[in-house]
Order: C-alpha cells, then structure tokens, then sequence
C-alpha cells in the first residue's frame, strides 16, 4: 500500500489526465496517504504541489498543516498563495505568524498589493481572526444579505460604496460584479479601466487616485435589481504592516 500511495504522490506532477486521477485516488484514500504527500510533497513541481494542496483541502487531515506552512517559502508565487488560503481554509493551528511572514515578504519582493498572491494571504489572515478589514458604519448598513452565495451590495450604491470607502482612507483595489438569479450566483463582467498604480505614492495619494478611477468605473457599471458589487479594498496597514 505504501508503495502504491507514493507513486500516486509522483503522478500528481503528471499529465492532466494522468494527475486528476492521482489526485481523485488520493483523496479517496484520506488521511492515510497524507504522510506520503507531506513525504513526497519537496520532490513535486508546481503542478504537482498545487494538486496535493488539492487535496489536504479535500481529505483535511490537520497533520499537512507544517507542510502547508513551508510551502510559503516556496519559490512559486501561485503555490504560496494556495497554501496561504489551505492554512486558512483548515484552520491550522499557528499558522497566522507565518501567513505574516509571508504577507510581509510580498511587500519586500514589491508584489502590488492587488495581485493574487497578497490577496489571497490577507483573505487567510482575515478568515483566522489576525485582520480586520475598516468597514465604514454607511458600506457596513448598505450591505443586503441575499439567498445566493454573492458577498457584496447592490450595484446601485456602488458610488456611495466608494466615496464612504474613499472618505475612510481605504483604497478600492478592484471590484466584482454578480447577478443573482433563482438562488444562484453568476460572475458578470463589469468594466476594468487601465489604472496603473504607483505603489510609491503617498498613501492618501493613491487613495485618491482610487476614488478617481472608481468613480470613472461606476459610471459604466452593470446595474438592475439583481446586481451586487464586491469591492475589495486595503487599509494602510496592509501596505504599511507593523512588524
């Protein structure tokens, strides 16, 4: 069996066909093949490690919590930000100084603060308790609950959203739009205009700047009765962390 598990483990770095099946045996084998993917996990490419995050995601046997945490220092940016969000999603016990560590060297490499891998770590640290997004009391009353799994508020304050955001020094980094539809969530396309940010720029700057480009997308942006916005937004602290 041992030898069986392992050159799943292997596999896992294979063609699609080839991983997906791996990776399909593996979680139905459960936690008893997890010391043989934390064992194999440093021979694995990429693909490979992001498939066995797959499945500690999956079978959620706490034990691949230390590996999931090396996995931070790992030199691919994707592996990183699925580890931080594993760490997370499995509620691994110590993992919110490493998650800092992490979010911290991001800043140090000048990842922008709106890209995937930052993004995904700040979402662990706030799923675990160690961060607390500013949500000005006008956003916080203007957010509806709705059936369907769509976080956000009704396209039709999205311009009072960002000016009470904007007001609070809080810069929008981006935003996602979602129609609701018979308890069903759909991902809609809104508009991105081609805002480059200076992340050398003073804070109150870019907030500014933020405001300025937001505005400019909420006058094209998708509205009706059934359409959320989902801004995602940071504090200073989140590019000025306190060591």
């Amino acid at each position: 069996m041992t030898s069986r598990i392992e050159r799943l483990v292997q596999q896992l770095d294979g063609e699609s066909g080839e991983s997906y099946d791996a990776r399909a045996e593996l979680i139905w084998l459960g936690s008893a093949a997890t010391p043989a993917i934390i064992h194999g996990l440093p021979s694995l490419g990429g693909f490979g490690q992001l498939t066995a995050i797959e499945v500690f995601q999956e079978v959620a046997d706490p034990r691949c919590g230390p590996a999931l945490i090396g996995l931070l220092n790992s030199d691919n940016p994707t592996v990183r930000e699925w580890a931080a969000i594993a760490l997370a999603s499995l509620e691994i016990d110590g993992a919110v100084e490493p998650l800092r560590r992490a979010y911290r060297a991001c800043l140090e490499r000048a990842t922008p603060p709106d890209w995937t891998e930052p993004d995904g770590i700040r979402w662990a640290l706030t799923e675990l308790g160690a961060r607390s997004p500013v949500v000005p009391s006008l956003t916080a009353r203007l957010r509806t609950d709705t059936p369907a799994d769509s976080p956000g508020w009704p396209s039709a304050h999205f311009t009072a959203i960002i000016t009470d955001l904007a007001d609070h020094s809080q810069l929008i980094l981006y935003s996602q739009f979602w129609r609701v539809d018979a308890g069903r969530t759909y991902s809609v396309s809104g508009v991105r205009l081609d805002w480059e940010i200076d992340w050398t720029a003073p804070w109150e700057h870019l907030v500014e700047e933020s405001r300025t480009w937001s505005l400019l997308e909420a006058t094209e942006a998708p509205v009706g009765d059934n359409i959320f916005v989902a801004p995602t937004w940071i504090d200073r602290t989140d590019l000025y962390p306190e060591r």
